[in-house]
């Protein structure tokens, strides 16, 4: 079963989105689980401090690696398969592909930064991946945690109504997904392309694809270059 283990300094904020929908039912059946560990419950002195001033000057604070650490080594066992990872801005763009990785394993464990971040030996020593979900900054990893948990989910067998839910989306191919249509057939002075209502599953399938490389063209051109596409 997927298992996913949070580590913040905010387990009041799951399961959130993740509880509703189809990753809520999926929790509820047990197709995943989800474990969120308190950092604050690893923090030093009476105000259980986590964070501290960053090293050379500057404005924010740094969460310390020897608290983040004492949280990650309680809360994971030593042989524990699942992947490390810390949601941030300067981490790898998290793909399709690398949601089918993780979605297909153990499950993962997940760094929730805060602040300015976190002191850059925990990732080190721990052996963190950073992922980021994009080119901006959020004030904590949660959200961003919540984004690749729900892409995760939803591709565990069972959790989506049709396996082929999963496998006909923009990125699956290498593309943006084409344009979909559905009842009324028109709607104010719109109709649906005819080919769709054509029944000819060829000429559908030839649409989709040039409507999938049309979309592509125009608004991600960097994926058709990465295909060694035009």
């Amino acid at each position: 079963m997927f298992h996913a283990a949070l580590f913040t300094l905010y387990p009041e904020m799951f399961p959130g989105p993740l509880g509703a929908s189809l990753s809520g039912d999926a929790l509820r059946r047990q197709l995943w689980a989800l474990e969120t560990i308190n950092i604050r419950e690893y923090g030093l002195g009476k105000h259980r401090a986590v964070d501290d001033a960053p090293a050379g000057g500057g404005p924010g604070m740094v969460l310390r690696a020897d608290v983040v650490a004492a949280s990650l080594d309680a809360g994971l066992r030593p042989d524990d398969a699942r992947p490390r990872l810390l949601m941030s801005p300067r981490g790898k763009p998290l793909t399709q592909t690398r949601v089918r990785e993780l979605s297909a394993g153990p499950g993962v464990a997940i760094v929730c930064g805060r602040f300015e971040g976190v002191d850059e030996r925990l990732i080190e020593t721990r052996g963190l991946e950073e992922v980021s979900i994009g080119d901006y900054v959020l004030s904590g990893g949660e959200i961003a945690a919540m984004v690749l948990l729900d892409a995760c989910v939803r591709l565990i067998p069972g959790v989506m109504g049709k396996l082929e839910s999963g496998s006909d989306e923009s990125f699956e191919s290498g593309l943006l997904e084409y344009p979909q249509y559905t009842r009324p057939r028109a709607f104010e002075g719109r109709e649906i392309p005819a080919v769709l209502l054509s029944g000819d599953h060829t000429k559908i399938a030839k649409w989709r694809n040039d409507e999938a490389l049309r979309l592509t063209r125009g608004r991600r051109p960097d994926l058709l270059t990465e295909r060694g596409l035009k």
